[in-house]
């Protein structure tokens, strides 16, 4: 059986794991990838509103607007959560 793994650019794969003394791997600080998509809750690690502030700010087109994956997902890109938050003033 073949083994899954994270695809380039996902934000899976863009996250540094550190081992802790117990041998588990930890993820302390999420990495914001260059590319791919973010789901909701990605998205509000990255960005401190509410998830009904972002949906506001997403029908004000204050917010980029998601992508529909697939008829149970929706995902930002990436590339445009970054560029909000450069707009914003943030790193």
């Amino acid at each position: 059986m073949p083994m899954r793994t994270s695809l380039p650019g996902s934000a899976t794969a863009a996250k540094p794991l550190h081992a802790t003394e117990s041998g588990a791997a930890t993820n302390p600080s999420p990495c914001l990838p260059d590319t791919g998509f973010l789901r909701q809750r990605q998205v509000l690690a990255f960005v401190p509103i509410s998830k009904s502030t972002l949906w506001r700010q997403v029908r004000a087109r204050s917010f980029p607007s998601p992508v529909k994956l697939s008829a149970g997902v929706t995902a930002w890109r990436a590339e445009d959560v970054r560029r909000w938050i450069t707009e914003q003033g943030g790193s």
